[in-house]
């Protein structure tokens, strides 16, 4: 059993991923059976599932608690994070327990962090928070960014992920000790415990376990979402040695290279030999399954890398329905070489069912974030996904190709009064 959201399981671009998700699937590797998975949309839901028996282990990035502990087994301690209170930069800077009192802090129900709270009263009566069943961890983290909400608490390593998306969310301080993941089991399954515990020691030892916590959680890149200078700087240096790439794609391709240059921007800064933490490498930052359907031998190529990037564009564009049109089309394509077509067409869902136009960006901007949450994404065939992540692509993109377009309008505007005045100097 899995719950739904970045950390744990989800569908992504490539197929289903995530942290737990690939420890599963190691495990029934491990035990030489089948996978099956069932996802729960909240911690309490994943509870109650193992406690009546209708799942046999729940793998959730669930924090071992004394309270859980008394309902449920738990197998080894995969993971240590800590309960981190987390608001706005500019916003609300409690700097200890006592501070909440004097905060709007909002945490999911039925979470470890209320047990947390909850022993922290009787030392700190004046502390309040509310609780939400329907939004998670991810989704509070979210609205708090938004300015919606003073602050919240989350594990440091859903925080770690979440200010790659989010920069300006602000650690205020540690809510008490680390404490570990692990996955739990029903009191009666002994035996499953077992087998368990003799596979942690196998991924532990031979390095599998130590690959994934660096594949999701290790160096996280934070990059300014439109630092000027910066990039004008590139502009100046460094894309000069790409610009001829990037138009000979948009020759075969037909898609602006100044858009191209822009997404790869976006993606890696330029950087031919970049490499994300999930593994997706090169100037474009392409997966591996992409890299091979596109037919590149070497992301580490650019001129590979951007001719492979700018023919997924491509793909992605033609099948978008054809009444979406202009730059809707090619915005539309970038929100799905970055989520993924399957939960394109469920936004797409959402869009038609809140009465929205499908074909106009603006509308689906407002629609795709609602992919997030359970009480949508639940309805749709492809699940969970970071529905607002396509959106910040986007604008980010936009910005990025807007700035390049000037500057090289200026450069070459520069040029060509340097030879006309030349010109008129040897006359």
């Amino acid at each position: 059993m899995l719950r739904s959201d970045q950390e744990t399981g989800y569908e992504g671009r490539d197929g289903n991923a995530g942290f737990e998700y690939e420890l599963a699937k190691s495990f029934a590797a491990y035990l030489d059976v089948e996978l099956n998975l069932v996802s729960k949309d909240s911690v309490s839901g994943v509870l109650a599932m193992i406690r009546q028996g209708e799942v046999d282990i729940a793998a959730a990035g669930l924090t071992r608690t004394a309270e859980r502990e008394n309902g449920f087994l738990f197998g080894p301690a995969y993971q240590e994070v800590r309960q981190q209170v987390v608001c706005r930069r500019g916003g609300a800077r409690p700097k200890n327990v006592e501070d909440l009192a004097n905060v709007e802090l909002m945490v999911p129900a039925n979470s470890s962090y209320v047990e947390r709270l909850q022993s922290l009263k009787s030392s700190y009566p004046d502390i309040h928070w509310r609780e939400d069943e329907n939004l998670n961890t991810e989704n509070l983290l979210e609205r708090v960014w938004e300015k919606e909400l003073e602050c919240t608490i989350a594990d440091s390593n859903i925080v770690a992920i979440n200010r790659r998306y989010f920069p300006e969310l602000s650690v205020r301080f540690d809510l008490g000790e680390p404490e570990s993941l692990a996955w739990i089991l029903p009191l009666d399954a002994p035996h499953l415990r077992g087998k368990i515990e003799d596979w942690y020691q196998v991924i532990d030892n031979n390095g599998t376990l130590a690959e994934l916590k660096e594949k999701y959680y290790g160096y996280i890149e934070v990059f300014d979402y439109v630092d000027t200078r910066a990039l004008t700087r590139r502009i100046k240096r460094v894309l000069p040695k790409f610009r001829p790439m990037f138009e000979e794609a948009e020759k075969r391709y037909g898609i602006d290279w100044t858009l191209l240059a822009a997404q790869s921007y976006q993606e890696s800064h330029w950087n031919p030999r970049a490499k994300s933490p999930t593994g997706v490498r090169g100037i474009m930052m392409l997966t591996l399954t992409t890299a091979k359907e596109m037919g590149i031998k070497s992301r580490l190529n650019a001129k590979e890398n951007i001719m492979g990037g700018a023919k997924y564009l491509s793909k992605m564009q033609k099948r978008l329905p054809e009444t979406i049109t202009g730059h809707d089309r090619e915005w539309m394509a970038l929100a799905a070489y970055n989520v993924g077509f399957g939960h394109m067409r469920d936004a797409f869902v959402l869009a038609e069912r809140f009465e929205k136009n499908p074909d106009i960006w603006t509308d689906m901007s407002t629609v795709l974030p609602l992919l997030g949450q359970k009480k949508y994404y639940r309805t749709l065939k492809h699940g969970y996904a970071r529905g607002w992540e396509p959106v910040r692509y986007v604008k980010r993109i936009r910005d990025y190709q807007d700035i390049i377009v000037q500057h090289i309008e200026r450069l070459e505007s520069a040029k060509a009064e340097q030879k006309e005045a030349r010109r008129t100097a040897v006359k």
